[in-house]
């Protein structure tokens, strides 16, 4: 029942945009900002064309970046917030490179990777890395120690800790961390594909934008916002799954 309350809370939240929209568009009044319905319109003529090629392309690299940065982040962060000598280690290496913005690394990026997807797929995984471990460190701090000493005191050891007490515990923290860094990466992806790339998305978006057609430009970008969204709902349906106490 309160999942298909969340799902009418979408659509009424989209009705609202869509009407908006539409509002601005009789305002503005203007070909480069059209209303909605010729831009769902050209969307759905667009899918006999390039825009499913680049709709997945830009898939791919998004979800790429973001495997990758929990592949190396998640396990970094777990040993760091129970560790505290290696985290004294690291963490001051952490604190100075976390606030500079990843994204001025990206033309040295483009020459020692190229313009193709290792060099886009690099610098979102960058970016996602930083946010992922910094949470996923602070969120194991954060487990209560009695968890843990009941834990041991039932016989678990090691690994057996981790497992059972500490990525439970830190599982809610983490998924809302990437959930917050997806749209970091979204946005990341469309600058990296306008400054170099001849697919994706944000190509797409420009490339419309410079040939004038304005209509096909708003299909991108919703798009774009269906890519954001598909994978926000997934996570948040995985959320749903994995941390069902959470709802008692």
């Amino acid at each position: 029942m309160n999942q298909r309350f969340v799902w009418w809370q979408y659509l009424l939240s989209l009705i609202v945009l869509v009407v908006i929209w539409e509002l601005a568009a009789i305002s503005i009044s203007n070909a480069v900002f059209p209303g909605p319905v010729p831009a769902i319109l050209a969307l759905f003529d667009s899918r006999q064309g390039e825009l499913p090629f680049h709709f997945l392309i830009s898939s791919y690299r998004v979800i790429s970046s973001l495997l990758a940065a929990l592949f190396f982040a998640v396990p970094l962060g777990l040993i760091l917030g129970r560790n505290l000598t290696l985290d004294r280690l690291i963490s001051p290496m952490v604190y100075v490179i976390y606030p500079i913005p990843k994204i001025v690394f990206f033309p040295l990026i483009m020459i020692l990777l190229g313009i193709g997807d290792a060099s886009k797929i690099f610098i979102i995984t960058l970016i996602v890395f930083f946010q992922v471990l910094v949470t996923t460190r602070d969120a194991v701090r954060e487990v209560s120690p009695d968890s843990i000493y009941s834990a041991r005191s039932l016989g678990a050891r090691g690994w057996q800790i981790y497992f059972h007490v500490i990525i439970p515990s830190s599982l809610p923290k983490l998924l809302t961390a990437v959930r917050i860094s997806l749209g970091t990466a979204i946005a990341v992806l469309f600058l990296a594909e306008t400054v170099a790339g001849s697919s994706g998305l944000g190509y797409y978006i420009l490339s419309a934008m410079y040939r004038r057609e304005y209509n096909e430009m708003f299909a991108g970008i919703i798009s774009m916002g269906v890519l954001g969204l598909t994978i926000y709902l997934l996570l948040e349906t995985l959320e749903n799954r994995l941390c069902k106490w959470q709802r008692l």
